[in-house]
């Protein structure tokens, strides 16, 4: 299977992934050493800011207990520059013929975007079985995805967007559910601050979180 025991490791480890949108570089650091104090050392930096790249070059030199993923890559040359900048796995929104080529010549997992059922058939085609449910509220929610159970046996998912405190357990009571992403435990008002004992202690109750 293309989604590799490492990745399968990293995403069974904890019940929520923080998905990150780094403003200031310099805030990578010690965000991802506050979340892995909270139990949540694996952390999705998305490529939606300037400073994203380096945030992960940041993440990956200076925290040792946190492992950086990078999230919102949409071809292979944000697969490439993220790899480059020390990203230990790939998350993409959706999938493309290109991007499971270059996932197919790296070292590096990738964790596709599938939302329809033929997304799911194309990516489980390559391989995969395991992916990203996204945008997983807008396209369902919990009720969708515990729908999709049956006919897919085996393939489970990362559900991420709009899943918050409310409703993260409800998602990882589905059996076909390994864990969440959220942007919950970060913030922008904390990072903005560096209210770093508060995001701890965020993602410590994070942690908490039971899956199925």
């Amino acid at each position: 299977m293309i989604s590799s025991h490492r990745l399968r490791t990293v995403l069974e480890a904890q019940p929520v992934i923080p998905v990150l949108r780094i403003e200031r570089a310099e805030d990578a650091a010690p965000l991802a050493r506050a979340l892995a104090k909270g139990g949540l050392p694996a952390v999705e930096i998305t490529l939606r800011t300037p400073q994203a790249l380096e945030a992960i070059r940041r993440v990956a030199a200076e925290v040792p207990e946190a492992v950086v993923g990078a999230g919102t890559i949409l071809n292979p040359k944000h697969f490439a520059e993220a790899v480059a900048a020390g990203a230990t796995y790939i998350v993409s929104p959706g999938q493309t013929p290109a991007l499971f080529d270059a996932a197919a010549d790296s070292d590096v997992p990738l964790l596709p975007g599938a939302t329809t059922a033929t997304e799911i058939m194309l990516a489980a085609e390559r391989g995969y079985d395991i992916m990203k449910f996204f945008p997983a509220e807008q396209a369902g929610g919990a009720a969708f995805l515990k729908s999709l159970a049956s006919p897919f046996q085996g393939i489970r998912f990362c559900p991420t967007g709009g899943i918050t405190p409310s409703n993260a357990a409800t998602y990882l009571g589905l059996p076909n559910v390994v864990c969440v992403g959220g942007s919950w435990v970060a913030p922008d008002a904390l990072v903005a601050s560096g209210e770093w004992d508060q995001i701890t202690a965020l993602a410590a109750e994070a942690a908490k979180l039971k899956t199925a």
